[in-house]
């Protein structure tokens, strides 16, 4: 029995061993997932462990069952409200957003890497999108609490961008294969292929998922009424999410949009009964994402990557500093976000396990230069995990996008201002108690003004200035300002 209890011993040591680090990694700023990514390279074939590990297969299949279940996971946790919060502009930074990151990605890789711009623009596409994984775990262990408007935007966007960095993977490693073949396609059959291949992954994902939510969640009100525990449930809708992931790949959707739609619809349709399997779901969401990082990190070469290490610093660095830093801001502008806000968001663009998943594409089908690509998103990911991931709480902190401890009495002060006012008390008697300049409309009440002011849906923490004064949202119900703060002039 040794070919059982010997690897079945050394990897529960591992994942032990990993996540106790990992506790103890993230009271200094270390990211957790960092922690599992670098046990995985430290047990393999250049590491102590010395264990020679290249299943690419058996890697790219484990990754794709984790990353589907994080997402559910993640779906499973937002509300509708907060969707509708972000939706707009998470879209636009989960499709424009990754073209522009890989667009501008791919131009610093040709003569970084000295690779010819379709293999360039191959590597843009496998690290132009966020990590759901990354994000979830991070934003929910920083230890900081983000607006409404910030949180919902960078948890939505880090949902629902996987699919057009698949699609956009997969187009490039297509037209470099029909380039290298023996009959190469014109430009007009390459094109309405990958248009159609386009609304085949959206479509598809998109009426699965909505589909599959309304009926899981049906089936699951019915289930938990005969007293199922939280445990049962939790494992139901993961088997449910896994075949409505396989389902929707299987019809030429995208699984990874199918089963975050999937996982929200079937949450905000049947609250009470996702409710009690939510705790299982996050035991089974860290196992996947242990699991994950750990293969991932068995999977890399660190002898190998260092042939590659300064150019592949390089490409993370374009990534975080210019890349999305001009895709952020420019697919945010008519969202009227804060400058700070702008900052903040374009810092969060965590890569993870996603593109190291993604790189696994061209390695299965034989893409010239993928190894290269491979030891290139490796290296961006570690880079990313380990300088923005460790900064995400500072920053929040530094910008002023974290709300305040509800026992940070100084904090909420800065934030919510010193005076609690009326929401419905006439802006005009507010304006003649202090002695302020009555700015226009100042007939409506306080809690209208404010929101016609702030020109975008507003959420708790928002400002806007009444003259010298500052105005403050301090609480919402139902998307209106039920809480206002003024703060004087010191």
């Amino acid at each position: 029995m040794d070919f059982l209890n010997i690897p079945l011993l050394a990897a529960a040591v591992l994942v032990f061993t990993s996540t106790l680090a990992g506790l103890f990694s993230t009271r200094i700023g270390f990211s957790f997932l960092l922690v599992f990514l670098l046990a995985g390279v430290l047990a393999g074939e250049d590491g102590p462990g010395g264990y020679v590990f290249n299943d690419v297969r058996l890697s790219f299949w484990v990754g794709n069952v984790a990353l589907a279940v994080i997402l559910l996971d993640g779906g499973l946790r937002t509300s509708f409200s907060t969707f509708r919060t972000g939706l707009k502009p998470a879209s636009m930074l989960a499709t424009a957003g990754v073209l522009l990151s890989a667009g501008i990605t791919a131009a610093a890789a040709v003569p970084l890497l000295g690779v010819d711009w379709g293999t360039a623009l191959l590597l843009g596409a496998i690290v132009g999108s966020t990590d759901a994984a990354a994000v979830f775990a991070l934003l929910t262990r920083s230890g900081v609490t983000l607006n409404e408007r910030v949180a919902a935007t960078l948890e939505i966007e880090s949902g629902v961008n996987d699919p057009m960095a698949v699609y956009l993977t997969l187009a490039f490693i297509a037209l470099l294969s029909a380039a290298t073949g023996p009959a190469p396609a014109t430009g007009t059959a390459a094109a309405t292929a990958l248009a159609i291949t386009f609304v085949q992954q959206f479509g598809w994902g998109a009426l699965v998922g909505a589909l599959s939510g309304v009926a899981g969640a049906a089936l699951l009100n019915r289930v938990s009424a005969r007293d199922a525990g939280g445990g049962v449930l939790a494992l139901l809708v993961v088997a449910a999410g896994l075949a409505v992931f396989a389902g929707a790949g299987l019809l030429g959707g995208s699984g990874f949009l199918a089963v975050y739609l999937f996982g929200l619809v079937m949450a905000n349709r049947a609250v009470a009964s996702v409710t009690p399997s939510l705790p299982v779901l996050d035991g089974y969401a860290w196992l996947a994402q242990a699991g994950m990082f750990v293969l991932l990190g068995l999977l890399a070469t660190p002898s190998r990557l260092a042939q590659s290490l300064w150019p592949a610093l390089g490409v993370a660095a374009v990534l975080m500093f210019v890349a999305r830093p001009l895709a952020v801001w420019w697919c945010l502008r008519p969202f009227r976000f804060t400058p700070r806000e702008t900052t903040f968001i374009a810092w969060v663009g965590l890569r993870g396990a996603v593109p190291i998943v993604l790189a696994m594409f061209p390695l299965l089908a034989g893409t010239p230069h993928a190894v290269l690509l491979f030891d290139v998103a490796f290296v961006v990911v570690l880079t990313s995990l380990l300088v923005q991931g460790g900064t995400i709480g500072w920053l929040a902190r530094r910008l002023g996008v974290a709300l305040p401890e509800p026992d940070d009495e100084r904090a909420a002060r800065a934030v919510f201002r010193d005076f609690v006012l009326d929401p419905e008390l006439p802006l005009v008697e507010v304006c003649a108690f202090y002695g302020l300049a009555e700015p226009p409309d100042a007939h409506l009440p306080v809690a209208v003004w404010m929101a016609a002011a702030l020109k975008r849906p507003p959420v708790v923490g928002d400002a806007v200035t009444l003259g010298p004064a500052v105005l403050a949202v301090r609480d919402m119900a139902q998307g209106r300002i039920t809480g206002v703060g003024l703060g004087l002039p010191q």
